[in-house]
C-alpha cells in the first residue's frame, strides 16, 4: 500500500493529448484519488512537431475528463519551458512525481524535469517506464534512455522484459506490475447489440485488430494469413482493422481481401466498447513487443486472444488459457485462428474473468507503493 494522503504529480500525455498513454495517465490517477492522494498531471503543451507526428492528429476533441486536474505545462523540446515548469513543481514539493517513459525522444524534456524537482530534497521520482528500448531504434537512443534512467530514483514497469532492461543500466529500486485493465471504455455490451451499432453480421465470425498501424505491430502478416486457402474457405469469418496507419498505407492495399473490412481512422473512446463486444477474438500479430494496452482492453471486455511469442505477450496471455500464442508468421497466425474457431464458445472466459483482479488498478497502485 502507498502511504496515505501523499501529494502525487504524474507527467506524461493526457488530454487533450489522445492515445493509449494518457488513458492509461488519467485512469491511473483517479485510482490514485480514489484512495486518497492528491493528485495533478502535467502534460504536455506540445509533444510532438507535427513532421515527427506519424499520424492524423494528435489531439482530440472529446470533453476533458471530469474530477482530474489537468495542467498543459510541459513543451518537450524547449529547454526554457523545462526550467519554468521544473521549478513550479519542485516549489510544490510533492511526495512523489510519476514520469511516464516510452521514447528516448522524451528523455531530455522528462530527465531534465525530473533532475530539477528533486533538488528540493523531498520528491521522489518514480519513472513509470512503458518501453525502454524503442521498437524502431534511431542513432543517440542509448545516450537518451540513460539520460533518463539517471534521473529517477526508481521504477515500475509493465512488463518483466521492460524491467530486464532497466537492470541492465541501473541498480535503482525497480518493479514489475501488470499493465491494468483498460475499464475506462464502458462496460462490454451484448455481442448483437454491439454489431448492430457497428452494422456487422449478427451470424458472423469477426477477429479484431485494433490499435494504430506500424510495421512492429505485424498488420501485414496477419493479412497474409487471411489469404491462406483455410482461412479463405471460412465464409462468415472477417478481420476488421480498427486503427490509424502511423505509416504508408500503400504496402498494405494489396493484401486486403473480401475478407478483411479497413476502419482506418483512429477509433474515439466512446466507440472502443463496440469494436470489442462486437469481436470473436482480438488478434496481435506483432513482430515486437514489450506488453500491450490492447491486451489489457480485451482482458475488460473479456474476449480471448491470439498473440505472437514476442516480449511480455505471453505473460499476459498464457497459451491456452486467455488465447493462443504463435510465432509471428502468417502460417503460424493462420493455424492460430483455426484453432481457436474449432474451440467452444466460452473455453476461455472463466480464465479471463478470474485475472482481472490480478490486473486492477489497486492491485498496480499498491505495487506502486513498495517503492521507496
Amino acid at each position: 500500500m502507498m502511504a496515505p494522503a501523499q501529494k502525487i504529480v504524474i507527467i506524461g500525455p493526457a488530454h487533450p493529448i489522445r492515445g493509449g498513454l494518457a488513458a492509461f495517465n488519467e485512469r491511473l490517477a483517479r485510482e490514485l484519488i480514489a484512495q486518497g492522494h492528491d493528485v495533478e498531471i502535467h502534460t504536455f503543451s506540445f509533444q510532438y512537431p507535427s513532421f515527427m507526428f506519424p499520424g492524423k492528429e494528435q489531439y482530440t476533441s472529446a470533453p476533458a475528463p471530469q474530477g482530474l486536474r489537468i495542467k498543459r505545462s510541459v513543451h518537450s523540446l524547449n529547454p526554457l519551458n523545462w526550467r519554468k515548469t521544473g521549478l513550479a513543481i519542485r516549489r510544490q514539493r510533492p511526495d512523489r512525481v510519476i514520469i511516464a517513459f516510452w521514447i528516448p525522444l522524451m528523455a531530455m524534456s522528462l530527465g531534465s524535469l525530473a533532475r530539477l524537482i528533486r533538488k528540493n530534497g523531498h520528491t521522489r521520482i518514480t519513472g513509470l517506464v512503458h518501453n525502454l528500448i524503442p521498437h524502431e531504434k534511431r542513432p543517440g537512443d542509448a545516450f537518451l534512455t540513460k539520460y533518463f534512467v539517471n534521473s529517477c530514483d526508481n521504477f515500475i514497469t509493465l512488463s518483466r522484459e521492460v524491467l530486464s532492461d532497466i537492470r541492465k543500466l541501473t541498480d535503482k529500486p525497480a518493479v514489475y506490475a501488470p499493465h491494468p485493465v483498460y475499464d475506462s471504455f464502458g462496460d462490454a455490451l451484448p455481442a448483437p447489440e454491439a454489431r448492430q451499432k457497428l452494422g456487422w453480421d449478427a451470424n458472423g465470425k469477426y477477429l479484431l485488430f485494433f490499435g494504430f498501424i506500424r510495421h512492429y505491430k505485424g498488420l501485414d502478416l496477419l493479412l497474409e494469413a487471411m489469404r491462406d486457402p483455410r482461412i479463405l474457405a471460412i465464409d462468415n469469418l472477417r478481420l476488421v482493422v480498427a486503427g490509424e496507419f502511423y505509416e504508408d498505407r500503400k504496402k498494405y492495399e494489396p493484401l486486403l481481401g473480401s475478407n478483411v473490412a479497413l476502419v482506418s481512422d483512429f477509433i474515439p473512446d466512446a466507440e472502443v466498447r463496440y469494436y470489442f463486444s462486437a469481436a470473436d477474438l482480438v488478434v496481435q500479430p506483432y513482430r515486437t513487443a514489450t506488453q500491450s494496452g490492447i491486451s489489457q482492453m480485451a482482458y475488460h471486455f473479456g474476449i480471448p486472444m491470439l498473440v505472437t511469442n514476442v516480449g511480455g505477450l505471453p505473460e499476459i496471455v498464457p497459451d491456452g488459457k486467455a488465447g493462443y500464442v504463435v510465432p509471428p508468421d502468417a502460417t503460424a497466425i493462420a493455424d492460430g485462428i483455426l484453432r481457436f474457431l474449432v474451440q467452444p464458445a466460452g473455453t476461455f472466459t472463466e480464465f479471463i474473468r478470474s485475472q482481472q483482479q490480478l490486473y486492477s488498478w489497486g492491485h498496480f497502485v499498491n505495487t506502486l507503493g513498495t517503492l521507496q
